[in-house]
C-alpha cells in the first residue's frame, strides 16, 4: 500500500490551491468560511491525501456543502468536464474482468477506493450542476443501483442541451470523454 500522507510542503501547496478555489467560488458555498475548512482537513491529513488525489487526476474539488449535524464538510469534483485523469475506464472490477479484449486500465469503482473516495450518486450529480454546468462535452459514470449492475448494466450521467440527463450502458463499456466524478466527506 502506498504511502497516504503528504509532506508538510505538499499540505502547504494543496491548501493554498484549494483556498484560491474556495474564494473564487463563492456561489457554490456562499455561507462557509475557509479558516473552518483548513482546520478540518488539517486534522484529517488522510482526506488531505485523497484531495491530492482527486486534484492530481484533474478533478479541481471544492467545497459543495457543510452538514451540521456531522460537522462534515463536503468535497465534489468541479472541473467544467469529466476529470481527465480518470477517463477510458470501465465501471467496476467485474466488468473491468469479464473483457476479453481491450481492457480498459482501471474501472470507475477501483480508482475511487484507490483514492478514498466515493462516485457521486445520481442525486449528487444533478446537485452539482445545480452549482454549475459540467459535463457538457463529456460524461459522468455515477453510483449504480445494484438492481441496475446485477443485470450487467451501469449508469451515467451528462448535461446537453441544459439539461441534465442520465443514461446506461453495459458496465463494460468505456469512452474516451467518460470519467467519474468523486465526493469526499471529511
Amino acid at each position: 500500500m502506498e504511502n497516504r500522507k503528504l509532506s508538510l510542503e505538499q499540505q502547504g501547496e494543496l491548501l493554498a490551491l484549494l483556498k484560491a478555489r474556495f474564494e473564487k467560488n463563492m456561489n457554490r458555498h456562499p455561507e462557509l468560511e475557509w479558516t473552518n475548512v483548513q482546520e478540518k482537513l488539517e486534522a484529517n491529513p488522510e482526506k488531505l491525501w485523497s484531495l491530492c488525489e482527486m486534484e492530481r487526476t484533474e478533478g479541481e474539488p471544492d467545497v459543495v456543502s457543510f452538514d451540521a449535524q456531522t460537522g462534515e464538510y463536503t468535497f465534489y469534483d468541479c472541473s467544467a468536464e469529466s476529470p481527465k485523469g480518470r477517463r477510458s475506464i470501465c465501471y467496476d472490477r467485474e466488468a473491468l474482468e469479464s473483457r476479453k479484449q481491450h481492457k480498459p486500465k482501471n474501472s470507475a469503482i477501483d480508482m475511487a477506493n484507490e483514492m478514498g473516495i466515493e462516485l457521486l450518486t445520481e442525486e449528487q450529480y444533478r446537485a452539482l450542476q445545480n452549482l454549475g454546468e459540467f459535463d457538457k462535452k463529456t460524461s459522468s459514470w455515477v453510483a449504480t443501483p445494484s438492481d441496475i449492475r446485477k443485470l450487467g448494466g451501469a449508469i451515467f450521467c451528462d448535461r446537453r442541451y441544459d439539461k441534465v440527463f442520465l443514461y446506461h450502458n453495459g458496465a463494460d463499456s468505456y469512452y474516451a470523454a467518460r470519467g467519474f466524478r468523486g465526493s469526499l466527506s471529511v
